[in-house]
This record gives C-alpha cells, sequence and structure tokens, in this order.
C-alpha cells in the first residue's frame, strides 16, 4: 500500500469513526498511532515513539509533551495532542515552545486528530515559530499536503530537505489565509486598491461602500469564469491534431481518478511558467495526455496509469518521451523541474527552479520509484 493510500485509509476512519471520537485517547488509539505507522515510526518500540515524553525546563517540572518522535537516538519531532472537538491553538500548546528550546526536535506537530500543524523555527533558530508552515485536515487531503507530509517518513527524514520547502510554504498557506479574507470580507485598503484604478473621484465612505460590495461581487464573478472556462477546455473532445495510432472514440475511454489528481498536480506545476487556462487534459486509450493549447505537438506530460502493476510518467523536456516509473499522482512533484522546462518550450519564459523536487536524470525508461 502506497503513503498516499495509507493516508486516505486514515482520513476515511477518521471520517466514519469521528461520531465516536469523544475524547483525546481515543483519538490518539484510532487516528494518531496510525499517523505513526503511517509515517514508519513503531509505536511499540520506545526508542522512536516516547509517549509522555519528559524534559524539565527551567522552573517547570514534570511537564509532558504527549509524544517525542525520536531517529538514530535523537528526539526529532514532538507531537502535542488536542480533544477532537478542540480547536488547535498554541496558547494551549505552551509545553511545544518550552521543549522545542530544549530539545534537538527542529519540528513541532499540534493535532486534534483531524487537523495537523506542523511547525519549525524559521524565524529565529530554535525558537518553535508561531504559525505553522504546514497545514491540513484529515476530511480534504490534497495533493501538496500528501508530498510534504511524505517527507517526515523515518525511511527519508532529513531535516535540511524539509526546511528547503517550509519557507515557501508557511508564506504560501499565509498568503491563502489572507486571499480568502479578502474574497469574503474585502479591507478598506484592498478595495481602494482596485477602486482607484477605475475610480477618479474622491473616495468617500458612500463610495468605499459601492466599491466593497461591486469587489467582492466581481472577484466572484472572475473565479467563476476562470472555472467555468477550465472545465470547458478540458471536457472538450475536439478532433484537431488527432493521433491516428490512438482511433478510439471518446465513449471507449473512462479518465481515473488518479489521472485526474494526476493532471492537476502537472497544472499546479506548470503554472510557475505557463498561463494554467492553456494547459489541457485528453484522455486516451493507453495513457492519459497533459496538452499545452489541447494541441498534441504540444505535450506537457503523459500518465501512463492505465496499468495495475506498473506506472509510468512521461516526461517532454528534451527531444523525445523520458518514461520514468512513479506510483502515484504525487510523484510528479519530484519532477517539478522537467515538467516546467517543458511548459518553458511554448513559452518564451524560461524555466524556473522549483522549490519541489530535484531535477531527475534524463535517461530513456527507466525505475525511479
Amino acid at each position: 500500500m502506497s503513503f498516499e493510500e495509507k493516508l486516505r485509509e486514515i482520513s476515511e476512519r477518521a471520517q466514519t469513526q469521528r461520531a465516536n471520537l469523544l475524547t483525546e485517547e481515543a483519538m490518539k488509539t484510532a487516528i494518531l498511532l496510525k499517523m505513526f505507522q503511517a509515517l514508519e515510526f513503531d509505536f511499540s518500540d520506545p526508542t522512536e515513539v516516547i509517549p509522555e515524553y519528559t524534559a524539565d525546563v527551567g522552573i517547570k517540572k514534570g511537564e509532558k509533551v504527549d509524544y517525542a518522535l525520536c531517529i538514530d537516538g535523537q528526539v526529532a519531532i514532538l507531537v502535542e495532542c488536542k480533544a477532537p472537538n478542540q480547536s488547535l491553538d498554541l496558547k494551549h500548546a505552551s509545553q511545544l515552545y518550552r521543549y522545542f528550546s530544549v530539545t534537538d526536535a527542529r519540528f513541532a506537530i499540534l493535532t486534534n486528530g483531524f487537523d495537523w500543524e506542523f511547525y519549525t523555527d524559521l524565524d529565529q533558530p530554535n525558537r518553535m515559530d508561531s504559525r505553522p508552515f504546514l497545514a491540513f485536515s484529515l476530511a480534504d487531503i490534497d495533493a501538496m499536503s500528501v508530498t510534504e507530509l511524505a517527507r517526515f517518513k523515518r525511511s527519508v527524514f532529513n531535516v535540511e530537505n524539509i526546511l528547503k520547502t517550509a519557507t515557501d510554504l508557511k508564506y504560501v498557506s499565509g498568503l491563502k489565509a489572507a486571499v480568502r479574507q479578502e474574497l469574503d470580507d474585502p479591507s478598506a485598503d484592498f478595495v481602494k486598491f482596485f477602486g482607484r484604478k477605475i475610480y477618479d473621484g474622491m473616495f468617500t465612505a458612500s463610495v468605499q461602500e459601492q466599491f466593497s460590495r461591486l469587489l467582492k461581487r466581481s472577484l466572484s464573478e472572475v473565479i467563476r469564469d476562470r472555472v467555468n472556462a477550465r472545465l470547458k477546455s478540458a471536457l472538450q473532445q475536439n478532433f484537431v491534431d488527432a493521433e491516428p495510432s490512438d482511433p478510439e472514440t471518446p465513449d471507449e475511454i473512462e479518465t481515473t481518478e488518479d489521472e485526474w489528481d494526476g493532471y492537476r498536480v502537472a497544472v499546479a506545476i506548470a503554472s510557475r511558467v505557463i498561463d494554467p487556462s492553456r494547459i489541457v487534459i485528453r484522455d486516451q486509450k493507453s495513457y492519459c495526455g497533459v496538452l499545452v493549447d489541447d494541441n498534441n505537438r504540444k505535450p506537457l506530460v503523459r500518465l501512463w496509469f492505465n496499468s495495475s502493476n506498473s506506472r509510468y510518467l512521461g516526461l517532454f523536456d528534451g527531444d523525445v518521451e523520458d518514461k520514468v516509473r512513479v506510483s502515484g499522482p504525487t510523484d510528479l512533484y519530484r519532477f517539478a523541474d522537467r515538467i516546467c522546462a517543458a511548459a518553458a518550450k511554448y513559452t518564451d519564459r524560461p524555466s524556473a527552479p522549483s522549490p519541489l523536487g530535484a531535477e531527475q536524470p534524463n535517461t530513456a525508461e527507466h525505475d525511479d520509484g
């Protein structure tokens, strides 16, 4: 079972058993220990998982953190649990702050079983940040969360590798929250920023109120139009540049959820160098194509996911397709540099270095999983 499949299983368990998980201990048994297993920590081994971890801090004696996860005899991750019905608030997890500065741990986790927050010391060395760099809910696990969480598996755990992406993740998370807030309730500065682009008069209180309402409506319509355009482009089946080697009709083809997930990940990666509205999905009988401008002469990636025994990703940053073995959609993040390089061939913009993964060697049809 892949790591992603294990997470999906834990997510389903959390949803089906949520009504019965009323205490912190019940949550630990049903959810937390399963998560430790998925991350390859043996909770029955006290050298890997230390429950009720104690480290006296100053005048604070006997204060405990729920768990310490250890690697090679060193505390690597501190874990503080809250009751399942309790919202995550760092003011209720002061132990994490204190312990973070006196242990070897570079990462701390705060969770109520359903919601998870990951912290490190990006702002000040040896002082835990007040904002998490990674946060997700088991009720809504996306591909990015799966990829980043996989970095915490015991077998691949590397502090530097995690920290490379932690800074971007932290600020992207903050920016997304700020954007959501502005969409729901535009601030005065946000309204004025756009209003002054089209209104030359005095920005009085009544004008501010009018533009606040109009901006919220405009933002909703722009998002709706973008979504509709994307869906229309993705679902269209036209025969421009149709490949003679795949003469099957659309009725013979069923696009799987993994293919849709792979397409979404490819769009997310390539959007760094190309307008995402240009990227479309066109499924074939033997593979699922992700194209630029819905043109078979502009392939971005091919998802060879139809086989139950082995899966491959077709990359086009070179002159010919390079097939590399993958386990699932989230593996696309490992080849972010090469996907951006392929996208850059269809635009004047150069491909930028990707923080999502190191560029992989370009060898014809090799295993990389």
